[in-house]
């Protein structure tokens, strides 16, 4: 995934009610920016790191600027939430997950289950179609290692589950992580901060839910899913 325009960078002062974070731009000017994900970006937020942002000239937006990436420790972090979905059709689509190919038909955001919506559904003519799940993760406190969540999750939880119910109809359930990071090599799912999540990834797991991660290369060019990274148990 490739930006469309060139992104700008600046210096962050605070993030605050989730959505809006204060900008020192390089140029001087101060700004607040839009913030496109709504967990708690722990370790991400600190006063004083190197942010990247997009711009937009729709006169409709309140915030023109949107922020896509921080740096921390010398590493570039993507924090979209909303560009997941994306990177992941990416993946699949290029063969970086070899269970989900061979499918003829992609669509994204599809209802399902209990009032819900699935990021990617797949499907081909005599074969389960595959729900699949999109989460991203930026969260690492071990060299080597991502994690999820960063936060308590209950509407993840809940997707979990319904990816199980989708598994015992006949079909396919599959979460798919996509690290918006480059240093990490492993992910492992996060009980200590969130044990309910975790319990429910272990019972998805049983039910006969999948499981996959991406690892992406990271720029303020774009954002391109390299290979698939391993789930520690």
């Amino acid at each position: 995934m490739i930006f469309a325009t060139p992104l700008i960078t600046g210096t962050l002062v605070q993030r605050y009610k989730r959505f809006l974070a204060d900008i020192i731009l390089d140029d001087g000017k101060a700004i607040t920016s839009s913030v496109p994900n709504t967990g708690s970006m722990l370790g991400l937020t600190d006063p004083g790191i190197k942010v990247w942002l997009s711009y937009s000239d729709d006169l409709k937006r309140k915030y023109p600027h949107t922020l896509q990436m921080v740096e921390v420790a010398g590493q570039i972090i993507g924090i979209n939430t909303g560009l997941p979905n994306r990177i992941a059709e990416e993946a699949i689509l290029g063969g970086l997950v070899p269970s989900l190919g061979g499918y003829s038909t992609l669509k994204r955001e599809q209802r399902y289950g209990a009032n819900s919506r699935i990021d990617i559904l797949l499907t081909e003519p005599n074969r389960p179609a595959a729900y699949v799940e999109v989460k991203n993760v930026h969260f690492s406190r071990t060299p080597g290692l991502a994690e999820f969540p960063d936060s308590p999750t209950i509407r993840g939880a809940k997707h979990l589950d319904e990816l199980g119910n989708m598994v015992e109809t006949g079909h396919r359930g599959v979460m798919l992580y996509v690290i918006q990071r480059g240093d990490c090599d492993h992910l492992r799912i996060c009980s200590d901060l969130d044990p309910v999540y975790a319990a429910a990834f272990d019972r998805a797991m049983q039910r006969g839910v999948e499981a996959y991660a991406i690892k992406c290369h990271i720029t303020p060019v774009g954002i391109v899913a390299i290979s698939a990274m391993p789930i520690l148990n």
